[in-house]
């Protein structure tokens, strides 16, 4: 199975848990790490955009990837969520078998 690290940016601590607990209570993903303290610089709508926003660092399979960016999108606030997934190409035997215990079969 394929595993992957999926990235979520939000715009607040609060989002960013709301959106982590309804993944983990829906066992779409093993883990999520909420990292504060992100600057973002970004085209939108014509000009440089400039905010400070939250970074989900999410754990999961490829396969719940769909379920994962539904979710997302139906508790995001912004338009256009950031929801993209980057292969795990390796990783520890014993952590990869966590993630999946962790998931809805």
């Amino acid at each position: 199975m394929e595993h992957i690290v999926v990235l979520v940016t939000a715009s607040t601590d609060n989002e960013a848990e709301t959106i982590a607990r309804a993944l983990l209570e829906k066992r779409l993903v093993a883990c999520c790490n909420i990292v504060g303290g992100v600057r973002s610089l970004y085209r939108w709508q014509g000009s440089v955009a400039d905010d400070k926003e939250v970074l989900l660092v999410i754990k999961s399979r490829a396969d719940m990837f769909d379920k994962i960016k539904e979710t997302v999108s139906a508790l995001h606030s912004y338009t256009v969520p950031e929801i993209i997934a980057l292969p795990v190409t390796a990783g520890s035997a014993a952590y990869l078998a966590w993630i999946d215990q962790n998931l809805t079969s």
